[in-house]
C-alpha cells in the first residue's frame, strides 16, 4: 500500500473519530445537560458546573479542533486531486462555521457562565446557547453533505454554480443570526431537531434541483 493512500485513510479515520466525539458532546449539551441544569438542585448544579461541564467542554473544543484540522488536510487533498464537489463545499462551509462557533463564541461565553472569568453570566449564557443551537441546526445538513459527497456528486450542482452559492448564502445568513439574532424555533430540543431536518431538506433540494 502506498504511503500517501495509507496517510489519507488514517486522516479520514481520525476525522470520523474526532467528529463523532465533537458532535456527540454537542448533542449531549443540547439534548441532555441543558435539561438537567434546569431541573438540578442548587447543590447538583454547582457540582456539575464545577466538575462535569469544564471536563465536557475540554473534550468538546479539542474534538472540534482536530476534526477541523483533519478536515483541512482532506480538503486540500480533494483540491489537489480535483475531487471537489458542491456537497463537499457546503459541508465544509458548515463545519468550518461550527468550529469557529465553538472557539470564538461557545467556549469564551461558557467560561463566563461557569465563573472561570468575569462577565455578564446571563448574557453570555444566551450567546453560547444560540451558537450551540446553531451548530446543532447545521449538524444535520453538514453530515448529509459529507456522506453524499462521494455518492451523489454526479447529481448535484457543480462547484461555483448558482445553486452552491445560494446554499452558502443561506448558511451565512443563519450564522449571522447565530451571532446577533434570536433562537426562534430552536428554543426547544424538538424545535432544533425539526429545524435541522427541514434545513437539510432545503439545502439538498437546492443543490439537486438548480
Amino acid at each position: 500500500m502506498e504511503l500517501e493512500l495509507l496517510l489519507n485513510m488514517v486522516t479520514r479515520w481520525g476525522h470520523l473519530l474526532f467528529g463523532i466525539t465533537w458532535i456527540g458532546i454537542l448533542y449531549y449539551f443540547n439534548f441532555i445537560q441543558g435539561g438537567y441544569f434546569k431541573a438540578a438542585t442548587p447543590e447538583g448544579l454547582a457540582d456539575a458546573k464545577a466538575k462535569l461541564a469544564p471536563s465536557a467542554l475540554w473534550w468538546f473544543r479539542w474534538a472540534a479542533m482536530f476534526t477541523f484540522i483533519t478536515g483541512l488536510v482532506l480538503l486540500f487533498g480533494l483540491h489537489k486531486s480535483g475531487g471537489m464537489n458542491s456537497f463537499i463545499a457546503a459541508g465544509a462551509a458548515m463545519g468550518t462555521l461550527m468550529f469557529l462557533n465553538v472557539w470564538l463564541i461557545i467556549w469564551p461565553n461558557q467560561k463566563i457562565v461557569l465563573g472561570m472569568v468575569e462577565g455578564d453570566g446571563p448574557a453570555a449564557g444566551a450567546k453560547a446557547l444560540l451558537a450551540s443551537r446553531t451548530n446543532t441546526l447545521f449538524s444535520g445538513p453538514m453530515a448529509f453533505a459529507m456522506l453524499a459527497s462521494p455518492h451523489m456528486s454526479g447529481y448535484g450542482a457543480e462547484v461555483g454554480s448558482t445553486a452552491m452559492w445560494a446554499v452558502l448564502a443561506i448558511v451565512v445568513a443563519l450564522e449571522v443570526n447565530a451571532i446577533v439574532g434570536k433562537q426562534g424555533p430552536m428554543t426547544t430540543v424538538r424545535g432544533v431537531i425539526v429545524s435541522s431536518l427541514i434545513l437539510t431538506a432545503i439545502l439538498v433540494t437546492v443543490l439537486l434541483a438548480l
